[in-house]
């Protein structure tokens, strides 16, 4: 019974070997590939773009021809692309990428050099929508015919301003290969403009003092030089040269400042003038009613007596014979007690001219507008006058007199008083 067992369980063991000792090799690698693929191909999909190319790097007047290859029937998918730049195509049957970089483009602005496009890139299923790729590349082009950069300001290189004026430009850039990516400048003087300038399209802005052109200068200017320098990535840079030639003029409101300052001064002076000549004047009107007093009674006396000689009786021609000596002693009383005013009247009378000097200067002397050109000869005009008149009237003492100055004037302008200081003609 063992024995039966035993032989039972090598005939199990040896038929397994025989039937695989009569399979041949190559059927063996048959079934394990076929095996692998139904494999490999029951995961195989999901749609996938098998040469994506990430980065396409493009020379200028060159030609790009990409065919993107999907593990898909191509002629069940459609491609299109998304933010393409300028003349890059796809053919929507087949997803051939096709790009020809002419350099008009580039000449146009409409593209630019070492620059990264990002391009999106898609590709869908006709009969299920589901069934879409997303995905993205990059494209850059490079030139290697160097286009350098400019600064170009928006002016001419020369320009002529007087003291006072505002200069105001923008710096505009001709991008070439590489842009301009930050701007400086500097000057053969020191100045510095109101508004930033570190990048194209700045303004630049400066505001010409009028103490900028000094009395040691030539021809009364100054010119200004700038230099504005545009530095791209690489550290390649242009400059731009701008010559200002500055011309001196007149600071207008410091020069109206101090020219109304000295007509209010001109004013004070003439109105206490104008005081000193009415308490001349006065003294002057005094003295002459008082020698005009003593001339009457002089006359009166000499008169009485001449009638008292011709009438009868001795006392009375013993008065007229005195009479006439009282009438000859109040002469010296008059000169002393009101001596001729001549001194007095040629005081007024020059007192009176300054006065009227100076009013004539300060008509003849006044502003034309808010900016005359010839405030400066009329402000040096009226300090002449002021001062030769200040020099002329240095030994008359300025009276101090209580009088509004209302008064002052009206008593200056009064008619009888001019006509007592006008011209006489002889007849």
């Amino acid at each position: 019974m063992i024995k039966r067992k035993i032989f039972y369980f090598l005939i199990f063991l040896i038929t397994p070997i025989a039937l695989i000792s009569q399979i041949k090799p190559d059927s063996i690698v048959t079934i394990f590939n076929q095996k692998d693929i139904n494999m490999y191909g029951s995961t195989d999909t999901i749609l996938r773009i098998k040469n994506l190319n990430p980065y396409f790097n493009i020379h200028v007047d060159s030609t790009l021809n990409y065919p993107f290859l999907i593990n898909k029937d191509l002629a069940k998918y459609y491609w299109f692309l998304k933010n393409s730049p300028v003349g890059l195509k796809i053919n929507k049957d087949n997803g051939l990428l096709s790009f020809k970089a002419e350099k008009s483009f580039f000449l146009s602005g409409r593209l630019k050099y070492d620059y990264e496009y990002k391009v999106e890139l898609s590709v869908q299923n006709l009969d299920n929508p589901n069934e879409r790729l997303d995905t993205s590349f990059r494209l850059l082009f490079y030139n290697t015919e160097i286009v350098p950069s400019k600064v170009k300001p928006t002016v001419t290189k020369t320009l002529f301003i007087d003291e006072g004026d505002t200069v105001s430009f923008k710096l505009q850039c001709d991008d070439g290969n590489f842009p301009i990516e930050g701007i400086t400048y500097y000057s053969n003087y020191s100045v510095k403009s109101l508004t930033p300038v570190t990048k194209c399209n700045d303004d630049f802005t400066w505001y010409a003092s009028f103490d900028f052109v000094k009395p040691t200068d030539k021809d009364k200017q100054r010119k200004l030089e700038l230099y504005f320098i545009g530095t791209d990535k690489f550290n390649n840079k242009d400059s731009a040269i701008i010559n200002i030639v500055v011309n001196e003029s007149i600071n207008y409101p410091l020069q109206v400042k101090e020219f109304d300052k000295l007509q209010i001064e001109i004013k004070n002076y003439i109105l206490q003038l104008k005081s000193s000549f009415m308490l001349v004047d006065k003294k002057i009107k005094k003295t002459k009613g008082t020698r005009t007093g003593f001339d009457i009674a002089s006359a009166s006396t000499a008169l009485s007596g001449t009638v008292l000689l011709a009438m009868p009786g001795d006392g009375l021609h013993t008065a007229g014979t005195i009479l006439p000596s009282v009438g000859v002693a109040l002469v010296p009383v008059k000169e002393a007690a009101a001596p001729t005013s001549s001194a007095d009247q040629n005081t007024a009378t020059l007192i009176r001219s300054s006065i009227k000097r100076l009013e004539y200067q300060m008509a003849d002397n006044t502003l034309v507008g808010e900016k005359d050109p010839d405030i400066l000869n009329k402000s040096r005009k009226l300090k002449e006058e002021l001062k030769q008149t200040q020099i002329q009237l240095i030994d008359i003492p300025i009276a101090e007199s209580n009088a509004t100055n209302k008064e002052v004037d009206d008593y200056f302008n009064n008619p009888k008083v001019n006509k007592k200081y006008q011209v006489k003609q002889n007849k």
